[in-house]
C-alpha cells in the first residue's frame, strides 16, 4: 500500500459513514484533511505515519475512518455539559499548536522543555482539548479544571507489560485509551516504579498511546531504549517526543542516547511477564 491508496481507501470509507464531509489532500505534506460542511471543522491525518502503522496492524484503515467519524461527530455537538463531562490532561509535543484553527487559546500547563500538558473533554472512542472559549462555556476556573484532570488521572487504571533482555527491564503501558502517555503525569505511579528499579529508571512518551518505563542496568539498555523510542515515535499517529527522560523522584530530564545495536528486535531474545 503507498500514500495514494491509503488517502482513497480512507475517503471511501469515510464517505459510505457520512455525506455531510468534504476533503482535500496536500502532497507535500502528504496529510489528509476531513471537515464537516456546516461548521468547518473537521480533523488532518498524517498519511505518511498512518502508513508506517500499518505494517504492524491490518485493520489501521478501519480504525482511521472509525476516529475521523466519531470526531466530526463531536464537532458537531455545540453543548458540553459540565456536570457530566470527563476531563483528562493530556501531553503533546511544545510543537503542537497553541491555538485552535479559530483563534481560541488551548489551556496549557508547562511540563518538560519537550512537552506540554493540555486538557480534554472526553467523548470514549474521542475527545476534545478546551481552550478558553470552551472553558468558560463550562463554567470552570483553570485551576478546578486542572484539579478535576488530575484527580480523574489517578483514576485510570495501569495494566503493564513487561520484558527483561540482557538483565535490563522495560515497561510498557498501552491501554489504546487515548490517555497512556498521560500516565507519565501520575507521580503515585511513577514513585512506585521508581521502587521496582535497580539501575536509572527512564520513561518514554514517543506518542500519544504508549509509556515506556525502563529500568537500565548496563549499556545494552539504553541503545535499546534509544532504538524503541526512536521507532514508536515513528509509528505514532500523534508523536511527542523521541527523547527519553531520566526520573529521581523529583523531575523529569531528557536524554539523549545514540543506538549503537542496529539489528535489535524487542521481540526476540526476551522474557515476557505482565504485572
Amino acid at each position: 500500500m503507498n500514500i495514494y491508496k491509503m488517502r482513497d481507501l480512507v475517503i471511501e470509507g469515510i464517505t459510505k459513514k457520512r455525506d455531510d464531509v468534504s476533503h482535500k489532500f496536500d502532497r507535500e505534506k502528504e496529510e489528509l484533511r476531513v471537515e464537516r460542511k456546516d461548521n468547518g471543522q473537521g480533523i488532518t491525518i498524517a498519511l505518511a505515519k498512518a502508513l508506517n502503522k500499518a505494517k504492524n496492524d491490518d485493520k489501521i484503515i478501519d480504525e482511521l475512518v472509525y476516529y475521523i467519524d466519531e470526531s466530526l461527530t463531536r464537532m458537531g455537538a455545540e453543548n458540553i455539559d459540565a456536570a457530566t463531562a470527563t476531563i483528562y490532561p493530556v501531553v503533546r509535543a511544545t510543537s503542537f499548536p497553541e491555538e485552535t484553527k479559530g483563534g481560541e487559546k488551548f489551556i496549557i500547563t508547562p511540563h518538560t522543555n519537550e512537552t506540554r500538558i493540555y486538557y480534554a473533554v472526553d467523548f470514549d472512542k474521542s475527545y476534545r482539548l478546551i481552550d478558553e472559549a470552551l472553558l468558560e462555556s463550562l463554567g470552570m476556573s483553570e485551576e478546578d479544571l486542572k484539579v478535576l484532570a488530575d484527580n480523574n488521572l489517578k483514576n485510570l487504571p495501569v495494566e503493564i507489560k513487561k520484558q527483561t533482555v540482557q538483565e535490563n527491564d522495560f515497561y510498557f503501558i498501552n491501554h489504546n485509551d487515548g490517555y497512556d502517555s498521560s500516565r507519565i503525569l501520575n507521580t503515585a505511579f511513577l514513585h512506585e516504579m521508581l521502587g521496582k528499579t535497580e539501575g536509572e529508571m527512564l520513561v518514554g512518551l514517543p506518542h500519544q498511546d504508549v509509556l515506556i518505563i525502563a529500568d537500565c542496568k548496563n549499556n545494552v539498555g539504553y541503545d535499546i531504549m534509544a532504538q524503541m523510542m526512536m521507532q514508536y515515535f515513528t509509528e505514532g499517529l500523534t508523536p511527542i517526543t523521541s527523547l527519553s527522560f531520566s526520573y529521581d523522584g523529583t523531575k523529569l530530564q531528557p536524554v539523549f542516547i545514540l543506538g549503537k545495536q542496529r539489528n535489535y528486535n524487542k521481540k526476540s531474545n526476551s522474557e515476557e511477564s505482565s504485572e
